[in-house]
């Protein structure tokens, strides 16, 4: 090794990799650290493998922050928690002044900010960089969601810029997100539009094979089809891949033999625990979760299928008769719509938290740098960009003139959908829950009037009238007492 580098990764699991020789690819030589040092051999190896990359290994965390050149900038990719502190611990013993510490896991954003506060007390700059793209994204292009010190962002941009996922029309997908924890916090978000998306795919599968009887053969495809198409995406793209492999351990396809049980880590769950913090309805996303804890279910389901099925529940499948063409052209539009439900929930979600810690984030902009290298990339993301550079004060995706126009255009498939899985005895709670936010959000009147009136019938929580301004509260008791003697 001559001189010093450029950067520093510490964490060097299979992203953690990944990611260090996407850096060293793309001439930034960088120094590794892992507390395990078989893998820092393995990284290095890897490196010379790769094409002799411009990546050195180090056993101890001494040498390997000495190796850095100052202001000295590391990425750790560890597990999010207690590793992280105790990785920053073992760190900073040996950085100075104006040094830097990325976390780049999925790590809870108030973490992010207690230890950036904490690193300020000692001179450090501190970012939360969200990282999206699975193993393969980190290697040849994530998307980049970096937060906290701008100062810090501004030491490695150059990096960031070149390491990142690249969209022809639209730039590298990296921005400086904005303070705080706030890269972590969309990283959130995403992960929980990502668990949206999935779910919905799989209803569209379920429809698709339990109502329409296709099989694997045609899902593989419809899928392949629907890819070419506004629905366009990673994830259509790979689940028009899983419906091509064969089963390497029998007969028939792989993803007939996959266990229905989902597992999860945890970042779905706190973009549903935030949104209701925030009071922001995102019921595309929660569906999503309880479709996770239903999956997890998996005996008791096997029971109740038993009980269900020896007490004369039976099989409404068989009775529907379907135009599996018309069904195929459905699901799509469906899929569509509820889609740009989750997406508007969201971006709700981020604008809520943004107001409420003063982050200033910018919609179009995280569009953006979704657009290439995440898991949610879509080309859809492109139009959602456009509807926040037409109206950046847009109130929701739905009244978009450009999304309410497609939403009307397929809400008559959409209904059909959710009407046949619901007499089917096929449950969509991720399409039925969009349809129903989208209904509730376009009516003018709600039935809340009752549930408010019930409110001060027995809280005495008043309520507000249609007619005149104020609070109001009535003795309904007294009133339904009298009027009964």
């Amino acid at each position: 090794m001559v001189g010093l580098t450029r950067i520093g990764l510490a964490g060097l699991a299979v992203m953690g990799q990944n990611l260090a020789l996407n850096i060293a690819e793309k001439g930034f030589p960088i120094s590794v650290y892992n507390r395990t040092t078989s893998k820092v051999d393995e990284t290095v190896e890897r490196a010379k493998q790769e094409g002799n990359l411009p990546l050195y290994g180090f056993h101890d965390p001494e040498s390997f922050v000495h190796s850095i050149q100052k202001p000295r900038v590391i990425i750790m990719l560890v597990k999010a928690g207690p590793p992280v502190d105790q990785t920053i611990k073992t760190l900073s013993v040996y950085l100075e002044k104006g040094d830097c510490i990325i976390d780049g896991g999925n790590e809870w954003y108030e973490n992010t900010e207690r230890r950036e506060k904490a690193m300020a007390e000692l001179g450090l700059l501190y970012l939360g960089m969200g990282v999206s793209g699975g193993e393969e994204g980190a290697r040849h292009g994530p998307s980049l969601m970096p937060g906290g010190s701008y100062e810090a962002y501004k030491y490695i941009e150059d990096i960031l810029l070149k390491v990142a996922a690249q969209v022809p029309d639209s730039g590298p997908c990296v921005t400086y997100v904005g303070k705080g924890g706030s890269g972590n916090f969309v990283k959130m978000v995403h992960n929980g539009i990502e668990y949206g998306d999935m779910q919905l795919i799989a209803e569209a599968y379920d429809v698709l094979k339990s109502v329409g009887k296709l099989s694997n053969e045609e899902l593989h495809q419809v899928f392949s089809e629907w890819n070419k198409g506004e629905l366009l995406s990673f994830l259509i793209e790979i689940t028009a891949d899983i419906f091509g492999i064969k089963d390497d351990k029998g007969e028939g396809y792989l993803v007939d033999k996959v266990l229905d049980k989902t597992g999860m880590k945890g970042t779905g769950k706190w973009t549903v625990q935030q949104a209701a913090e925030l009071s922001i309805a995102a019921p595309t996303m929660a569906s999503s979760l309880d479709a996770r804890f239903l999956s997890g279910l998996k005996e008791e389901r096997v029971e109740a299928a038993k009980i269900f099925t020896s007490r004369g529940f039976s099989n409404i499948l068989a009775d529907v008769a379907v135009d599996k063409k018309k069904l195929i052209d459905d699901v799509r539009q469906a899929l569509y719509a509820s889609k740009i439900c989750s997406y508007a929930q969201g971006m709700n979600l981020i604008r809520a938290k943004s107001i409420e810690k003063g982050w200033g984030l910018k919609l179009g902009e995280l569009a953006r740098i979704w657009k290439g290298g995440c898991i949610i990339r879509a080309v859809f993301l492109d139009r959602i960009k456009k509807a926040y550079d037409r109206n950046p004060d847009l109130a929701n995706l739905l009244v978009d003139p450009e999304f309410a126009k497609e939403i009307i255009e397929r809400q008559s498939a959409w209904r059909r959908v959710v009407s046949l899985a619901i007499n089917s005895g096929i449950s969509t709670p991720g399409m039925s829950s969009s349809l129903a936010y989208f209904d509730s959000y376009r009516r003018e009147r709600l039935p809340a009037n009752l549930v408010q009136a019930q409110r001060d019938y027995f809280g005495a929580h008043t309520y507000e009238r249609i007619d005149v301004s104020g609070s109001f509260h009535t003795e309904w008791f007294k009133i339904a007492k009298q009027s009964k003697i």
